[in-house]
């Protein structure tokens, strides 16, 4: 008999409200219990799901009850958790952004890889492309474009808007190009109402030249008027234009893609596949995740070079 995977959530938020949705759905699992900082905050999720609370110094507790987790913590706390579970031999899911520095995503990949472990990051959108059938598509994009804009938010305010909005994009785009960025501009803006608090900046307009001569536009912002999440895909044959937020597309190629994606299960439901894809992968049912950490440090790396690019300067 296959062994019954123990698994929990780390992280009270939203996120890990979330996550512990998609455990309580998943089938040959033994949900154990959300971790978090906040006693408070642990309990109320725990309860609302019948799991075991765990708090403050418990960390390690949590872990050795455990074979896989999922880190839904604020973003700057996901290296630190992630590095302890995998010291402990646990399984990873990572929701994006994998890390906030280069180092630490790669000290995870690296862990990783050491340990045998499966790391994965949350990369869901991925799941809707795969729908679609972009994937499929036998040409490479020769431009991409593409718009995330939010509307002001108290969330996720302790990283920039390239780590949390933009970085959805990012990875879509170099999963599509098959190919790393080379140069790059960018250009930024920052709120500046009185009181407000946020780390990075809040809109970020960037355009990359990929290594297989792909053109990329990026803008994300978390000030505008209304939500936005568009992508525009030129390819030598034609384009599509997609509606990320209304689930539809126009498609301008001779590619047959699926017109009835939205109804697919994977993209009705793109966390609970990221989420059973982590799961069948640590149980070594599929080869891989929808996301490894590999391809998610990618991703960070990008972005990380954007806010970088952006970044004010200083003098001593």
């Amino acid at each position: 008999m296959a062994k019954v995977l123990r698994v929990g959530v780390a992280g009270a938020g939203v996120f890990g409200g979330y996550h512990a949705n998609k455990y309580k759905q998943a089938e040959g699992i033994e949900f154990v219990g959300i971790y978090d900082l906040d006693k408070a905050r642990a309990e109320t999720l725990a309860a609302q799901h019948g799991v075991k609370a765990f708090s403050g110094d418990e960390l390690g507790n949590f872990l050795a009850a455990i074979d896989a987790v999922t880190i839904a913590t604020p973003a700057f706390a996901h290296a630190g958790v992630a590095l302890k579970a995998l010291e402990a031999d646990v399984h990873v899911y990572s929701e994006k952004p994998l890390a906030t520095t280069i180092a630490d995503g790669h000290a995870m990949v690296d862990l990783a890889a050491e340990k045998g472990l499966i790391l994965a990051c949350g990369h869901q959108e991925r799941a809707v492309f795969e729908a679609m059938g972009l994937y499929d598509v036998p040409e490479r994009p020769l431009r991409l474009e593409a718009v995330r804009n939010g509307t002001a938010s108290t969330r996720n305010l302790d990283v920039s808007v390239v780590l949390d909005l933009m970085i959805h994009d990012l990875d879509l785009a170099q999963s599509l190009a098959g190919a790393g960025p080379g140069g790059m501009t960018a250009t930024a803006r920052y709120r500046t109402d009185e009181g407000y608090r946020a780390v990075g900046a809040d809109e970020v307009a960037a355009e990359v030249e990929f290594e297989n001569g792909m053109m990329a536009h990026f803008k994300a912002s978390r000030m505008a008027e209304a939500r936005e999440r568009t992508m525009r895909i030129v390819y030598p044959s034609g384009e599509v234009n997609i509606d990320l937020l209304n689930r539809k597309f126009e498609n301008g190629t001779p590619f047959r893609l699926n017109a009835d994606f939205a109804e697919a299960d994977i993209a009705k439901d793109p966390l609970g596949t990221s989420v059973f894809r982590f799961l069948d992968t640590v149980r070594g049912t599929r080869d891989k995740p929808l996301c490894t950490g590999k391809e998610a440090l990618k991703a960070l790396i990008l972005a990380l070079s954007i806010d970088e690019e952006v970044a004010p300067e200083t003098t001593d």
